[in-house]
């Protein structure tokens, strides 16, 4: 039984598949930016759209000048799975992770308020429609 756990262990290994998940690639600012708009055009409703295609514009700018590539890592990661939520219509009634909001700055938990105060004055302009 031992030997045949090894044997298996030592073919995946060589053959490139080992036990560890294998990282996602990141794929570069201006790439991911495009991807994230092109999934709010294609998966969001219009006014969904605008305010994501808002808040993607602004965060974008805003980390331009970040130079801390642990920072820029985190960003770009963070960034790139919601592109991929959005785009497998994943992120439907989906909540916060509670390790991520533990980790959060207090400012971005303001920014993370400000968001929801949007999407619920958004909500409520649509309703008197």
């Amino acid at each position: 039984m031992r030997s045949t756990a090894r044997a298996l262990m030592a073919a995946a290994m060589q053959s490139g598949n080992s036990l560890k998940p294998t990282p996602m690639a990141l794929l570069p600012p201006i790439y991911l930016y495009r991807r994230l708009l092109r999934a709010h055009r294609k998966h969001l409703p219009a006014e969904m759209r605008l305010l994501g295609d808002e808040y993607v514009k602004a965060e974008f700018r805003a980390h331009r000048s970040v130079e801390n590539p642990v920072h820029l890592i985190g960003f770009l990661t963070e960034w790139q799975l919601y592109a991929q939520k959005i785009e497998g219509d994943a992120w439907r009634g989906e909540k916060l992770d509670e390790g991520k909001i533990q980790k959060m700055s207090d400012e971005q938990i303001g920014q993370l308020y400000e968001l929801m105060q949007a999407i619920q004055k958004r909500g409520t302009e649509g309703d008197e429609s």
